[in-house]
């Protein structure tokens, strides 16, 4: 598992403080006007990275791994539909429902909410958040990286994957 640190950085947005500070601004700004009960931004891979709300938190990691995998699941079946891949994915249950949505093309929004709130007002309000979301991952996609921060060295990936190595 040779991968070049250029692809490593490529493939993967880098957040600082001020980015999360960003990001978590727009999804209390969307709590507070759909009344939605949480929401989790998570990466394609399954990674949190950030939530707002009521998140139970014993169970986060688990959510997320599981709502990334969902997505992927069904692209398969969007594309027996003639379908790329859906954008927006929702489950509803008895008590609390989640709502599922793609942010650019490497994050997920995921939304949960309970009686407190309704199906319509989390997709309303959840597509103008999407887009502002989505407007602040290309800002970070396109700056470059700060150079006050930590450097992958030049030989990361031979290092990580001998770390691997040695733990297991």
């Amino acid at each position: 598992m040779n991968i070049p640190d250029q692809k490593l950085r490529a493939d993967r947005l880098v957040f600082y403080a001020r980015d999360v500070d960003q990001l978590d601004s727009e999804l209390d700004g969307f709590l507070e006007l759909s009344g939605a009960k949480c929401a989790l931004l998570i990466d394609r891979e399954g990674h949190l990275v950030t939530r707002r709300g009521e998140a139970a938190a014993e169970a986060i990691d688990s959510l997320s791994a599981l709502t990334a995998g969902s997505f992927a699941a069904t692209k398969l079946m969007a594309q027996l539909l003639g379908e790329d891949e859906f954008s927006t994915l929702s489950h509803q249950g008895a008590r609390q429902s989640i709502q599922i949505s793609l942010i650019g093309q490497r994050t997920l929004l995921a939304i949960v909410w309970d009686e407190r709130t309704n199906l319509g007002l989390v997709r309303f309000y959840a597509q103008e958040t999407s887009r502002r979301l989505e407007m602040v991952f290309e800002e970070i996609g396109r700056r470059p990286v700060d150079p006050n921060q930590a450097e992958l060295s030049g030989d990361y990936s031979r290092e990580a994957a001998a770390a691997l190595d040695d733990l297991f």
